[in-house]
């Protein structure tokens, strides 16, 4: 029994070696995931020193604060979200393409200059550009019958008059 009393100090510091040691490196990861969370959701390097600063000096009360007052997003988050608006505004503002070549056109455009696909068609009365689904036109309201979209040869041989005409005189 004597043995055993006198080998509790051993025990026991051992025993307070191992917590000290994994309080310490409990207390150190928290302090590391926190600087790097917020190094991931700040710029502001002042904020990123005081939310460090906060989780060692107030271990786990810091950890709490510090994520109930943390930015709601990561930077790389915030950008991807921005590229996606971006993309979506450029859809939404691209210009037209032509449905038979891909080529882009103009919206004042009645034929693709690549393929010669009919576009749109000029309006009888105000002379806009319509498109081809349209019954009516928005400028001037010319009810207007719908068309499908075709293509436009190449090239139109052009109609020649006969050479007949010297021979009447």
């Amino acid at each position: 029994m004597e043995d055993i009393l006198e080998r509790i100090p051993t025990y026991l510091t051992i025993l307070s070696t191992i917590c000290g040691g994994v309080t310490i490196a409990l207390l150190g990861g928290m302090a590391i995931w926190t600087f790097r969370d917020i190094h991931a959701r700040s710029r502001d390097v002042l904020a990123q020193i005081l939310a460090t600063l906060l989780v060692i000096v107030l271990p786990v009360v810091g950890l709490v604060v510090y994520l109930m007052l943390r930015p709601r997003e990561t930077l790389a988050e915030a950008y991807e979200r921005s590229l996606e608006q971006e993309a979506l505004l450029q859809a939404i503002e691209e210009p037209e393409v032509c449905p038979g070549c891909g080529q882009r056109v103009k919206s004042d455009y009645l034929y693709c200059p690549a393929c010669h696909t009919r576009l749109k068609r000029a309006c009888s009365e105000c002379g806009r550009p319509l498109h081809l689904s349209w019954s009516l036109c928005p400028y001037c309201g010319t009810s207007i019958a719908p068309q499908a979209l075709e293509p436009v040869p190449a090239s139109q041989p052009e109609a020649t008059p006969p050479q007949d005409t010297a021979s009447e005189t």
